[in-house]
């Protein structure tokens, strides 16, 4: 929570010091879009869980005002795809678990493309595995956390912070296709982390990379 008041309070002071800056010579924007991409995720378990990335999907729709030069705000809504792909080593296993978010991202927007503070709402999530996750086989790896197979997800909602770069190529005056790349981290814990449960963190990690649409005003 500490590092969460201090980024609101250093957006706070930048969006003062816009305010006051005096910018007759720049035009403010306003502009919508939608975007589509991709995902891969997993998340940080401790204990530690043995896993490769899950690929995903994503995609929404935005809005943008920049009033000051080098400096704007985004607010988007999307539909995001990510969790955890379980690796089993030498076991002929495969598990998978697909946690299905509306993302609503409240960001800062500076041209060289850093983004900063978004929230998640957990939508719904689904598994996929080989093997049956109320009669679990013998697996080799003897440091296997078998209670994760039949856990329900605890917290619904999730925030974190996440950074990311891009690059907007305009066409003519209204019109512009946007290339980007997100990473985010997650704050909160999927699991409970009492210190009677299973896990102690569970936090989702997640990299987006996304074409998109605007129409500038």
């Amino acid at each position: 929570m500490k590092l969460l008041r201090y980024i609101l309070f250093v957006i706070a002071v930048v969006s003062l010091q816009s305010g006051l800056a005096q910018r007759s010579d720049y035009q403010p924007e306003f502009t919508v879009g939608v975007k589509g991409g991709t995902t891969l995720s997993r998340v940080s378990f401790t204990p530690t869980v043995t896993q490769s990335l899950l690929l995903g999907y994503t995609g929404g729709g935005s809005v943008r005002y920049i009033e000051e030069k080098f400096f704007g705000l985004i607010a988007e809504i999307n539909f995001t795809q990510c969790g955890w792909n379980e690796t089993f080593e030498e076991d002929p296993y495969t598990y998978t678990h697909t946690l299905n978010y509306v993302t609503i991202p409240f960001l800062t927007h500076f041209f060289f493309g850093n983004r900063v503070v978004r929230g998640f709402v957990n939508a719904g999530d689904s598994y996929k595995s080989n093997f049956d996750i109320y009669n679990l086989p013998e697996f080799s790896q003897k440091s296997k956390v078998k209670e994760i197979y039949t856990m329900d997800i605890a917290h619904r909602f999730d925030y974190g912070i996440t950074a990311g770069a891009g690059i907007e190529f305009r066409i003519k005056k209204t019109h512009g296709i946007v290339l980007e790349g997100r990473y985010y981290y997650g704050l909160g814990d999927i699991f409970k982390n009492r210190k009677k449960d299973v896990f102690a963190a569970s936090h989702s990690q997640i990299i987006t990379v996304s074409l998109g649409y605007l129409y500038h005003f």
